[in-house]
Formats: C-alpha cells, structure tokens, sequence
C-alpha cells in the first residue's frame, strides 16, 4: 500500500542550532526530544499526512521532511538536498534575532540549490539570464548588500516559518508572540512560533496543527493540482530580466 503513496519533499533550513531536528521530531512523532543529535548532512523524517481531511478529497500523502543541517563548514555539500523541492520550512531561534535575518541567506541558498553567484566577482554568466532569474536575483541583492524584500513575491514553492525556543524567548523578552516576523511578511508565508519541549503547542486542532495542515496542503496542491497556463501570478523572464535591469547596475 505504502508504495502507492504519493509523497512530497520539504526542506528545513536554519542556522545550526536553532531546533530543527527537535521541530522536524515533534511533528512527525508527536513527542519531544530531550536530546536532539547534530545534525551532519541532513537527516529525514516521514509523516504521513491527510490532504484536505473530512472532505470528499481526501487523500493520505507522505510529507518528507528534510533536516538540513546549518554549519557553515556544510554549506557547499548541502546543494545535493535542494533539488526538487515542493516545500520549504524556514526555522530560527525566537531568542537569536541573527537567525531570523539569516533566513533570507537559507532561502536565497534553497532556490539557487546551493550555488551563488558573485557578479562582482567576475563569475556572471549572461546564459543565466534565459530563464526564471528570481533565485540569481535574490542572491545577486543579499551579496550586494541591497536587497530588495518585492524580489520574495515571485517565488511560487510554498514556504511556511517557525520560531522555535518560544520558552526562551519570553524569558529574554525577546520577541512578543504575536510579532510578526518580516520574513514572513516578505515571503507570504505564514508562521507560528512555540517550544518544542511542549507537545500541546503543536497538538491537533490547536493553532499551530491547522496552520502547519494548511501548508502541507498548499505544499501538495502545488506538487500535483497546479494549473499549467497563462502567466497569471508567475514572472516570465522577460518581465524579471526589465525588473532586474531596472533596479540595478551592473559596473
């Protein structure tokens, strides 16, 4: 039966030590872990998941969940873990605020699947600019130190963000659980917040399972029941390359 599941892929990224793997455990087992291992590499969880549950819809699907690990000594081996990717969890630590702004660095990895390219540097290749340039343009604005948050509305993989450590950073005062991060903002995603130590923060049917249900969903929608045709909500090339040209200079 398990070999006529349809399944997608979602990628969790963050700065190491932020809580992925302790997140990625309790969605996928419903209980905490005490001792979460360093993540080398990337580690995957499988849950199985009710797309459009109680309607006559529904369908079991498998979510694979694909921890990421955040060292930076990683970071040019983990383009292997980035291709075809339907989903993407953004993680940071609610008590680190450099690990919010970092998300923007792990989204821009996540859609360039690793590779970044330096056009200061003398690496850019013009060939780039014949398809969908929303990753090199993301990257190209972060490397400048001119980035540009409209560059996040094109991007059509369904992204969802989590701040883990909630405990922590009500003790730090770090952040108000019902600020709204600009990331998210950014990206259109919707996020949550919450300990992972505490299984009621993610239990059916309290805020944070229907949200994290609504993006499976949107996930899976995606991957199996978009719509080709037309360009209604999707940048062409035509129109990134006049967007790009026009915001920027290239010496």
């Amino acid at each position: 039966m398990a070999a006529n599941i349809d399944k997608v892929k979602i990628v969790v990224v963050g700065d190491s030590g932020v809580g992925k793997t302790s997140l990625v455990h309790l969605i996928s087992h419903q209980q905490p872990t005490n001792n979460p291992p360093y993540t080398i590499g990337c580690s995957v969880e499988v849950k199985l998941h009710d797309y459009k549950a109680g309607t006559p819809g529904e369908k079991t699907f498998f979510i694979e969940m694909w921890d990421v690990g955040g060292s930076t000594s990683h970071r040019n081996s983990r383009s292997i873990f980035y291709h075809s990717v339907h989903g993407i969890l953004l993680v940071h630590d609610l008590s680190n605020r450099k690990s919010h702004q970092n998300l923007r660095k792990w989204l821009a990895e996540v859609i360039n699947k690793g590779h970044t390219k330096d056009f200061n540097g003398g690496d850019y290749d013009p060939e780039l600019f014949a398809g969908i340039q929303i990753p090199i343009m993301v990257d190209f604005f972060i490397y400048r130190g001119d980035y540009d948050p409209e560059l996040f509305a094109g991007i059509q993989i369904p992204i969802m963000v989590v701040g883990c450590k909630a405990d922590q950073a009500q003790n730090l005062r770090d952040k108000s659980p019902s600020a709204r991060s600009s990331v998210a903002e950014e990206c259109g995603a919707d996020e949550f917040n919450l300990d992972c130590h505490q299984v009621k923060h993610i239990s059916p049917g309290s805020t944070n399972a229907v949200k994290l249900t609504k993006f499976f969903d949107k996930v899976i929608e995606r991957r199996y029941h978009s719509r080709e045709g037309g360009n209604q909500g999707h940048i062409t090339p035509t129109m990134e390359r006049k967007r790009f040209f026009k915001t920027s200079h290239i010496d």
